[in-house]
């Protein structure tokens, strides 16, 4: 019996239209499954599992202004070199791979003070005054890890944790 004629089944007396119960369970599960797919896609729109950061304990102010861009001083670790000039940024949404466990230096050289957004597990956001600070940051969980300036709108860096 469809929805109409159930609605219009004698005029006398009020019915209440229902949905069969198997009707209700598909539309309960089809529900639940687009809030959940919907929910995943809020958490990463790249669809990857986002780094967890550890160790960092603040910006290092340098005077350098020429790091190797593979290698930190002694071999500590990998070193990106970001550089930010107006609304000019240095990457623009490459994607590097970076190592699982070990540091990797984010060194950003600023014509003025500004903050980049670290999409990993925790987020982090990391303020940097005008010249060269420098950010360490451990990634304990494989994934790619988005680096934006949330001012200029941006995806600097994707780091590709391996």
């Amino acid at each position: 019996m469809g929805f109409w004629q159930r609605l219009h089944r004698g005029w006398g007396h009020v019915h209440v239209v229902t949905q069969e119960p198997s009707h209700m369970r598909i539309t309960s599960v089809l529900v639940t499954l687009v809030l959940a797919l919907g929910a995943a896609g809020c958490a990463d729109e790249a669809g990857t599992p986002e780094g967890a950061a550890t160790g960092t304990t603040g910006p290092t102010e340098t005077t350098s202004e020429s790091p190797s861009p593979t290698e930190g001083p002694g071999g500590a670790g990998q070193t990106i070199e970001i550089t930010v000039a107006g609304d000019t940024v240095s990457p623009s949404g490459e994607r590097v791979e970076v190592p699982l466990g070990e540091e990797v230096v984010l060194e950003v050289t600023a014509d003025a003070p500004g903050e980049l957004h670290v999409h990993s597990t925790p987020e982090q956001e990391l303020a940097y005054e005008a010249g060269t600070t420098s950010f360490p940051l451990t990634f304990d969980q494989p994934g790619v890890v988005e680096v934006e300036s949330h001012d200029l709108g941006l995806t600097i860096v994707q780091l590709e944790v391996r």
